[in-house]
């Protein structure tokens, strides 16, 4: 749930919008709304396949965060008693204890380690712990796709009669109008995706070759307007979508009080994100109350 912003214009080039089946998630999403965070978006979207464009489904409600989608994170993150930004975690080890290392040497301690990054990320932070060949076992075979992004503005809609389009051919896997969200601002700022297989071939690509091919590939669309591009910048996702994705919920290995989750174990949404954050909190019991207290005087 990615936001950009450059001068006047704001992006959303992560998850795209995101729908609610669970009834946790649904709860969940109303209380959203009730903060004001989340917004139904209701997009012309359509379907590009064959060299036609056709209506998407009618029955599939579309959310989206305000005042762009990075917006429930942010507050979550504000919310937090101790949120820390601007250092990577190289490693992490365990010895009862777990100690987090940064490469400028900035260290950080825990009793339990969730971790949600991306599966491909998990080895290079865990591979020095004893524990190391159960926790990668559980992930053999699971491998991330990338997405490359396109951010562009136009000074016209690229397609006329719709907000967004999946498209099921060529490069490009997705399209969408930004200035159709609610909250956005009303410039014909787009976000365009391109399939994971085009990225994965293109993944090593420098961005403004990217930039021109998505380009090329967003004017040869059906129905596409013939556009003046005003700007462009292409993000490179390089874990973006799992392969297969995963329907465990959360990865528990209780001896090491270590937990993996995110997405990508649980259906690669954004609702199973949500709901592998809470399969996570439910993996230990809560600490001994009188141990609390000790510790704490």
């Amino acid at each position: 749930m990615a936001s950009r912003r450059h001068e006047t214009w704001r992006f959303d080039h992560g998850a795209q919008y995101f729908t609610a089946r669970d009834r946790r998630f649904i709860e969940q999403v109303e209380v959203w709304r009730e903060r004001g965070l989340v917004e139904p978006w209701h997009g012309r979207v359509g379907v590009i396949e064959d060299g036609r464009i056709a209506a998407a489904s009618a029955e599939t409600e579309r959310f989206v965060a305000v005042p762009g989608m990075s917006a429930v994170c942010s507050v979550m993150a504000s919310e937090l008693a101790d949120c820390r930004f601007g250092w990577r975690v190289q490693r992490a080890s365990y010895d009862g204890v777990w100690r987090l290392q940064s490469p400028g040497g900035r260290t950080s301690e825990a009793d339990a380690l969730v971790l949600s990054v991306p599966a491909e990320q998990v080895g290079p932070i865990l591979n020095e712990n004893r524990a190391w060949p159960v926790i990668g076992e559980a992930l053999v075979g699971l491998t991330m796709e990338p997405c490359w992004a396109l951010l562009t503005v136009l000074d016209r809609p690229l397609l006329e009669e719709w907000d967004a389009a999946f498209v099921n051919q060529g490069p490009l896997a997705w399209v969408s109008n930004q200035a159709t969200r609610p909250g956005r601002p009303a410039a014909q700022a787009w976000v365009l995706h391109a399939s994971p297989a085009w990225s994965r071939a293109n993944l090593e690509t420098t961005a403004e070759e990217v930039a021109s091919s998505m380009l090329a590939a967003a004017r040869a669309l059906p129905g596409a307007n013939a556009f003046r591009v005003e700007y462009s910048v292409a993000h490179r996702w390089r874990y973006a979508v799992p392969q297969p994705p995963l329907e465990v919920g959360v990865l528990c290995f209780r001896e090491q009080r270590l937990v993996l989750a995110g997405d990508w174990c649980a259906g690669s949404r954004v609702e199973g994100a949500f709901l592998s954050g809470a399969a996570a909190a439910g993996c230990f019991p809560a600490r001994d109350s009188s141990r609390v207290a000790n510790e704490q005087s």
